[in-house]
């Protein structure tokens, strides 16, 4: 199940260039090139003579795509504008252009009916550029659906199991205040951890030598965005009623977006406001919860393959799975209104 009129992030900013870079998404071929002018450039990855993947070939003239195979140049619309040896050009002969946006380092890919494509509606990620914040972040290949990823971050239970050596512990499954409510266009799950020990990531980034008091904020958007707000100050001073004292404030920053229906790409960045010039306190950050998230992978690819093994088998669900379910059911409307629209427009 994909969301065809949504953005997509189909790269980090540094990964483009000349060169061509082919990426799936949403189960669709796209090359992605930078102009002479630095612009990005998103065409379909499939040359219309003989299907070879344009992301093969090269830029030419400054902006046109040329095809490894027989030479055919396609401009930043998808036309084709020459065929070597003929002068003639085929009307068939061209591809599909989404529209682009380079923001927050990301570069964003609109997937579905172009007259649609509204820049404002590119969630917020300025945490990822400001000068307020340092930020660290990278790209994870995983083979899994994109939703389970989505059900992951939205429960973060499972940090006391899976994650117990870096930013996890027992109080986030045990002794959590939870709560869960939808937003104008999402769901936020709200969780407290009060007067409880550490993680040691948060020992190693705070330097904290007693219990804190922990939030976890997760902000959902479909299809897969997930924004989470993530602290510890030390217990007492304040920070359920909104004071900060002496601790840390940090962003888990994520947009997944689905390659295919078994497989996805993971952007994602950590973030955080304090002692923002210290690029070993940022890296350690980074590695730290790095380390975290390729455990998730893990996880991800082994529940893929269970999936796979036996799609109709049933599962069980929980108290913890309540943001998931909520997101699930938003994705699921927004999915059969898309589809209902195609219809009624066939």
């Amino acid at each position: 199940m994909f969301l065809k009129n949504s953005w997509y992030v189909a790269a980090w900013d540094h990964e483009i260039g000349v060169k061509p870079l082919g990426r799936r998404i949403v189960d669709e071929p796209v090359v992605l090139f930078r102009d002479a002018a630095g612009k990005v450039i998103a065409l379909e990855d499939k040359c219309p003579h003989r299907r070879v993947p344009l992301s093969m070939g090269k830029v030419v003239e400054g902006d046109l795509l040329q095809c490894h195979y027989h030479g055919l140049r396609f401009d930043r619309g998808g036309k084709c504008v020459r065929i070597p040896g003929q002068e003639a050009i085929p009307e068939a002969a061209r591809v599909k252009a989404y529209p682009v946006v380079e923001r927050y380092h990301w570069v964003w890919v609109w997937m579905g009916d172009p007259a649609r494509a509204d820049p404002e509606t590119i969630p917020d990620y300025h945490w990822l550029d400001s000068p307020d914040w340092g930020a660290k972040g990278t790209y994870i290949h995983v083979k899994a659906n994109w939703q389970l990823i989505v059900d992951n971050l939205l429960d973060l239970t499972h940090l006391a199991f899976v994650h117990e050596s870096t930013i996890g512990n027992a109080a986030v499954a045990e002794n959590a205040e939870v709560r869960v409510k939808r937003t104008p266009g999402g769901v936020l799950v709200t969780r407290w951890m009060i007067d409880k020990p550490a993680p040691p990531t948060y020992v190693k980034a705070g330097g904290f030598t007693g219990n804190v008091d922990r939030w976890q904020f997760i902000d959902f958007l479909p299809p897969a965005f997930l924004r989470l707000s993530v602290g510890a100050t030390p217990t007492g001073t304040g920070a359920p009623e909104g004071k900060f004292v002496d601790g840390i404030n940090m962003r888990n920053l994520n947009a997944i977006t689905p390659e295919t229906e078994t497989t996805s790409h993971y952007f994602w960045a950590q973030a955080h406001d304090f002692d923002v010039k210290n690029e070993k306190l940022t890296h350690m950050i980074f590695e730290q919860v790095k380390t975290a998230f390729l455990e998730d992978k893990e996880v991800f690819e082994a529940q893929q393959r269970v999936i796979d093994a036996d799609a109709s088998d049933s599962q069980v669900d929980i108290h913890a799975d309540a943001g998931g379910i909520q997101a699930r059911r938003i994705l699921a409307r927004l999915y059969d209104e898309e589809q209902s629209a195609r219809q009624a427009a066939e």
